[in-house]
């Protein structure tokens, strides 16, 4: 790990998990995992199925609360905190399957996310104008007729809509094609230069977590085997043997 990638993961504020440990009956998803993600970057998660990834961000979210460690918000406690209240608070989630509603608007689906999050109406309007602008989607189009891709990008918009401070992307590229992939890649850099907003990016998309990270945390079997800057990732032996193979290495370069 560098000293930049240790400066970042040791500074103040942001989103943080500090030493976090979740046991369900006779499994440790999590052994004292601890990272950090700070406003206007992307931090990647990555690691094989079933390494805790998804637990991990459920835990950050409010989803689920650890068996011990802390999860703190600019310097609060928010271990217990509900998910809404951590929404309300700005830490904002997308999830793997579609929660869109999906005889909407696509206009309509941003609109309900502002309003759930305490937006007026007006300022309701007014975001999901930005958004749809910004991310480039159709308005008009049904959110149950989208392209994979673009319903995924909903997925973003109505995340954002709630003006959070950070996001959670869980395996947004999961399933998509490569032009969809690059697609992605613009809207995640977008939403940082966009919104200011810090990510985490959760995908096993190599060549899309090596394009837009500015630091990757790779878990294996619950534990941190590896953090640093996609460079130092890529060159990481421990990563190769335990998740990306030296064929993924090579795809993501």
């Amino acid at each position: 790990m560098t000293e930049a990638v240790a400066d970042a993961e040791e500074a103040p504020g942001g989103l943080r998990a500090s030493s976090v440990v979740r046991r369900f009956t006779g499994i440790q998803a999590l052994r004292g995992v601890t990272l950090a993600v700070h406003g206007r970057e992307v931090v990647g998660l990555i690691g094989p199925n079933g390494a805790g990834k998804s637990t991990l961000v459920n835990v950050l979210s409010g989803f689920d609360l650890p068996t011990s460690g802390t999860v703190e918000l600019d310097g609060r406690d928010i271990t217990r905190w509900s998910p809404q209240r951590r929404a309300q608070a700005g830490v904002a989630r997308t999830f793997q399957h579609s929660r869109s509603f999906r005889g909407l608007t696509v206009r309509e689906n941003i609109e309900v996310s502002a309003l759930g999050a305490g937006a007026r109406p007006r300022e309701a309007r007014l975001v999901t104008s930005e958004l749809i602008h910004r991310l480039g989607l159709n308005e008009n189009a049904v959110a149950g007729a989208l392209p994979h891709g673009h319903e995924r990008v909903l997925g973003v918009a109505r995340a954002l809509a709630i003006r959070p401070s950070f996001v959670l992307l869980d395996e947004p590229g999961a399933g998509l094609p490569e032009a969809e992939v690059r697609e992605l890649a613009e809207v995640v850099t977008a939403i940082v230069d966009d919104f200011g907003v810090g990510v985490l990016l959760i995908d096993h998309n190599m060549a899309l977590i090596m394009e837009v990270c500015d630091r990757v945390h790779v878990l294996d079997q619950g534990a941190t085997i590896a953090e640093g800057t996609p460079a130092e990732i890529r060159a990481n032996l421990d990563v190769t043997a335990a998740y990306l193979g030296e064929s993924a290495l090579a795809d993501a370069s």
